[in-house]
């Protein structure tokens, strides 16, 4: 959500809220640009997100491990790469930035399940340090942006007249999305996992008939990388999620191969795509058909999304969703099984936020989970908006 939109919170605390966190924001942004030499600043800035060429780039984003675009933490040094994920934990609650620095540490780990494979056109296959940061504008002018992504994670930023005003796309995903630990087990996306899980299992045969976009689970999230959602928008297939064609033909054909045993594994074709698209109105079966109990688990899993941002972004949003009027417009959906460890898929849905997970790939231990904003990701509302009203200055 941007602007002023979540419900009861008051417009002053929420406004001193946005106000805040842009400013801390600034400040860390700024100490990182001032680290960094005259070869680093022209990857980690430009210097006008109101600039089409920036624009564009702003709103290009990923999940795959592809250049994310900016400066790379391990192009970095140790004190540089303090101040940038100084600024990473600015944008995030304090699980948030617990969970995107733990899923950055996975690709050690999937490293060696993939038996330290050299891939991807890189020196190292899996790369912890091949995370890219970003800024657009002047930190602490009247419109700047940053961007924060890798592997699995990707983090949109906007600030205008010194106002945070969007955190969306906001992108975690987990492979693997469990991991034995000594004496314990390690999932990053546990909490959206196993909070959708129980409210599916709570649905009767009535409600579960309303729920269920498909028997079997589509093979990644419906909308992808896009920079926009729309109505009948469809899976996005691997070789979309990449910035451009590798050099190497050999790299073409692995994309290829990963979607084609993707699909495989899914068994979808065009029609079943069509039968999971991303629709508005939202499928589903909406909150004011579930009972006491589990429009408290719905409420919960819409909250663990929304509590990544800071922490007064989150509360706001939480008293938004306490609204039992809001929560009735809010959707959820299944595709596939139920069972823990089997691949499935789920979304949630209402007039502004769009919640998509799904755990498919490496036999339902590979998890992608995105929270956006239908109406403004990238802020793309407030900054036509401020950009109309600076036009008739």
């Amino acid at each position: 959500m941007t602007g002023d939109r979540e419900g009861t919170v008051p417009d002053a605390a929420l406004a001193a809220g946005r106000q805040k966190v842009a400013t801390v924001m600034a400040d860390a942004a700024t100490a990182w640009l001032n680290s960094l030499s005259e070869d680093q600043l022209p990857l980690a800035a430009y210097d006008s997100p109101l600039h089409p060429d920036a624009e564009t780039e702003r709103l290009r984003w990923f999940y795959t491990p592809t250049d994310h675009g900016g400066l790379a933490i391990r192009d970095q040094s140790a004190r540089q790469q303090s101040l940038a994920m100084r600024l990473v934990a600015t944008g995030l609650s304090i699980p948030g930035y617990a969970t995107v620095t733990t899923v950055m540490g996975l690709e050690n780990v999937l490293d060696q399940l993939e038996g330290w494979r050299v891939h991807w056109d890189r020196q190292r296959g899996r790369d912890p340090g091949l995370y890219w940061l970003r800024i657009f504008g002047r930190p602490g002018g009247r419109v700047w942006a940053w961007r924060f992504g890798g592997h699995h994670i990707s983090l949109n930023n906007l600030v205008v007249a010194g106002r945070l005003v969007s955190t969306t796309p906001c992108f975690i995903g987990a492979d693997p999305a469990t991991t034995e630990l000594i004496g314990g087990t390690l999932r990053p996306l546990q909490g959206p996992e196993e909070t959708a899980r129980q409210l599916v299992r709570s649905l009767d045969t009535g409600q579960l008939h309303s729920a269920l976009l498909h028997p079997s689970a589509v093979s990644d999230i419906v909308s992808g990388n896009r920079p926009r959602v729309e109505h009948g928008d469809t899976m996005m297939h691997m070789q979309d999620l990449w910035r451009g064609r590798f050099a190497d033909p050999e790299l073409d054909r692995l994309v290829d191969d990963i979607d084609r045993r993707a699909e495989a594994g899914s068994g979808y074709t065009e029609n079943d795509h069509a039968r999971v698209a991303l629709t508005i109105p939202p499928k589903g079966i909406s909150g004011r058909d579930l009972n006491s109990e589990q429009r408290h688990l719905l409420r919960r899993l819409v909250t663990l999304y929304t509590g990544r941002a800071p922490e007064f972004l989150a509360d706001a949003h939480a008293t938004h969703y306490a609204s039992d009027t809001v929560l009735d417009t809010v959707h959820f959906g299944w595709a596939g099984s139920t069972e823990a460890g089997e691949p499935h898929y789920y979304r949630v849905q209402d007039p502004r936020v769009l919640i998509e997970y799904d755990n498919t790939q490496r036999d339902g231990n590979h998890a992608h989970s995105v929270w956006r904003d239908l109406a403004s990701d990238f802020g793309l509302d407030v900054l036509a908006e401020h950009r109309a009203r600076i036009a008739h200055e």
